[in-house]
This record gives C-alpha cells, structure tokens and sequence, in this order.
C-alpha cells in the first residue's frame, strides 16, 4: 500500500499544480468558458460497425477496416474503443495511456515533460478532467512501413474531451502517425483539447499527419511539444477544410540534438465565421539543427486567420526558415501574418518570407476560356495553391492528404 501511495504522488503533485491553472487564460487566441461544455462524461458506448460512425472516421483519413495500417487507435469521447494492432509486429506498441502509466512506471518522467500541466487552463482540464490518449513506442532499430491511425471522435453535444498521447520513437526508428479528429452528425457543439509529446530518439524519424474535421461550433486547443534528439527528424502536417468555430495551437518543437531537423506544414481552408490562431515555435539549440515552418492558407466568408511562426536560433550553424502564403478570396475575411526569428547565438541563419493577396485575374480567364466553370475554375486554383507537395512523405500518406484537398473540388467553394 505504501509503495502504491509514493507511485501516485507525483499524479496528486500534478492535479495541485492543474487546480491552480483551471482560470488561466491562454496566451494567444480567444478564451473559451469551461463552464458551457460537459466536463465529465460517462463511459460511451458505441458500435464501431455503425455505418455514421465509420463514415465520419473515413472522412479525416481513418480507415476502421485497417487497409494499409499497422494498428489502430479509437476514442469515442472519454472511451477508449479500440487500441490494437493489425498484425503482429515486433517492437511496436500501441495502447491506452492509462494502462501504460499502469505497466511503465519510467513512462511518468515523459508525462506533462514538453507540455506544462498548468501551462493554460486546457492543459489544466485535461490534467483533471481529461480521459483516454495513446501511447505509442516503437523500438530500437524498427522501422513501421503502414501508418498507425488514431481517432479521436466525440460523440456526445457539448462534451470536452483530452485525451493525453505520447509517442517515443527510440534511436534508430521509424514511424509515420496519421490522426484524424471530427464529431458525430449530431454534435454541433464541442471542445477539444488534446495533448501530444513526442519523443524523438537519435536518428529516428516521426512523420505526424493530422486531419480536423469539426462542427460549426466546436472549439479546439490542442497542446503538443516536441523533443528531438541528435540527427532526428521530425514532420508534422496539419490539415483543417471545414468551417467550426474556433482554434488556437501553437505547438512547440525544441531541438536538442545536433543535426536534428524539424518540418511544420500547415494546410487550411476556413470558411464562415471561424477565427484561428495557429503557428508553430521552433527551439534550435543543438548544432546544426534546422527548422522549417510552412502555412498555407485560404480565407472566405467572414473568416479571421492569424499564423504565427516562431525560430530561435540558440546553437551554431543552425537554420530555420519560416514562410506563409495567403489567398484571400472575399472582402469580409482576413489573414495576419505574425512571423518572429530570434538570434541568440552569432552563427544561426534565420529567415521568412510572407505573402498574401487574392487569385490571379488571368488563371481564372484561362481556365474559364476552356469551358470551366468559374466556381470550378476557383475550386481548382484553390486546390492547387493548397497542395503541399511533399515527397518526403510516404504514398500512403500523400494520397490521403489528397484526397482531403479533393473534397473541396466535389463541394465547390
């Protein structure tokens, strides 16, 4: 009993440091009142067979037949569904947070270690009302050829949901995570508030592909920090098509490894009256160390975009570029561009470069000269500015990536 009580007291440390941040207000980006959302849930229970269920998964990338995956990952609000793998795979893990906190007692000294528990009051409600997040490790020396999916899908109006995930891709491994997040049809309201750390190992290699789905009211505040060790690589994609209400994210990679590298893209259509706060801050404190990030995004309507990128450049020969590119297709919408480079060491290169302006008069001639439609011909200028052309990606993954830019062509802008 008391070896049980000394295990649990650093949870307890963490829960007093989260009750003290439950009322402080983020940073960056609108406040959200805890109060209008249903903070504790019970136990959901639902058939992942449902053809709703599978079809709103299927549309931010997540296939529950398991085609071309190594395992899959499911949270329906507070409830973990389905964590397994799809085959037998030496030195892949995949389980609930909690059952790995359970069977890992080193796994604590990566728990709310690149992210603040009491960093802002998401964090703190996550600490303290938050369920459920996955934990993913691969070993030594393996590299994973299918992506592992992870759906995190809220199925009850109103509800707040935190799940905790960590991902730790020892030295020498590989691994490429596609994560889709989005609602039930009958959700219309609802905050997100997911919390990632991932451990990069020396010479690993995490690809992380994230596609939103969300309703017209639904708030979302994920947190993610990033550890990336000596010749690491880590590259993130974030991929939001759809009108919700609200996001902010700043997620924060810190280099400190020599030669290690990381790469932000960020992919966003925002349409109505959504408002985002999003960027990425990089840390380059090992020699060598270079990080890019990269924004793309379209405003219409009455949208409000805002992308933030920060690069400190704290090591020798180290880089880091920064880069924003905006079309603004309407009046009424708006795209700020915030980029920061911070010098503090005498051999760092930093740069950005930023541009913001409507679609060329004469593209649309040409296509519409050919018979395309002007929405057609908007739809498809649109696409092509968004695509993110990475041929660092695995197929499976640029094909999943364009597939979400081919539904802005089958709806029309």
């Amino acid at each position: 009993m008391r070896e049980g009580k000394l295990r649990m007291s650093w949870r307890d440390e963490l829960a007093d440091r989260a009750k003290q941040a439950l009322s402080k207000k983020p940073k960056l980006g609108m406040d959200v009142d805890l109060s209008d959302y249903i903070l504790s849930l019970s136990s959901y229970v639902q058939n992942l067979e449902e053809q709703d269920l599978r079809n709103r998964a299927l549309s931010v990338g997540i296939d529950l037949d398991g085609k071309n995956r190594s395992a899959t990952y499911f949270q329906v609000d507070h409830s973990v569904l389905m964590a397994q793998l799809l085959s037998k795979i030496p030195g892949l893990e995949v389980m609930n947070i909690e059952e790995a906190l359970e069977k890992y007692d080193w796994l604590k000294k990566y728990f709310w270690n690149v992210v603040e528990v009491d960093q802002d009051k998401f964090t703190a409600a996550a600490e303290l009302y938050g369920r459920g997040g996955c934990f993913i490790r691969v070993a030594p020396n393996t590299r994973i050829k299918f992506p592992i999916q992870a759906c995190l899908f809220i199925g009850t109006h109103g509800a707040f949901q935190a799940p905790h995930n960590v991902i730790i891709a020892e030295p020498g491994s590989e691994i490429h995570i596609l994560t889709g997040c989005t609602t039930g049809y009958k959700v219309k309201k609802a905050l997100h508030a997911g919390i990632t750390e991932i451990y990069v190992k020396h010479r690993a290699r995490v690809t992380f592909t994230m596609i939103h789905s969300w309703p017209d009211e639904a708030d979302v505040r994920p947190r993610t920090g990033v550890l990336i060790e000596d010749e690491g690589v880590f590259i993130s994609n974030y991929i939001s098509l759809y009108p919700f209400k609200s996001l902010q994210a700043c997620p924060v990679a810190y280099l400190i490894g020599k030669n290690s590298s990381v790469k932000f893209n960020n992919i966003m259509y925002v349409s109505k009256s959504t408002r985002i706060d999003s960027g990425a801050r990089i840390v380059l404190s090992g020699e060598g160390a270079k990080g890019e990030s990269i924004f793309k995004s379209v405003a219409t309507g009455n949208a409000v975009i805002v992308n933030r990128g920060e690069i400190v450049g704290a090591a020798p020969h180290t880089r880091g570029h920064l880069e924003c590119r905006g079309l603004v297709l309407c009046p009424s919408a708006t795209i700020r561009a915030i980029p920061e480079l911070v010098a503090k060491h005498s051999q760092t290169d930093l740069s950005h470069e930023a541009a913001i302006g409507k679609l060329q008069e004469e593209q649309l001639h040409y296509l519409m000269a050919r018979g395309v439609s002007p929405d057609m011909a908007i739809s498809l200028l649109v696409k092509g500015f968004l695509d993110p052309e990475m041929p660092e990606l695995p197929p499976m993954l640029q094909a999943e990536i364009k597939k979400s830019l081919a539904m802005l062509e089958d709806r029309g802008l």
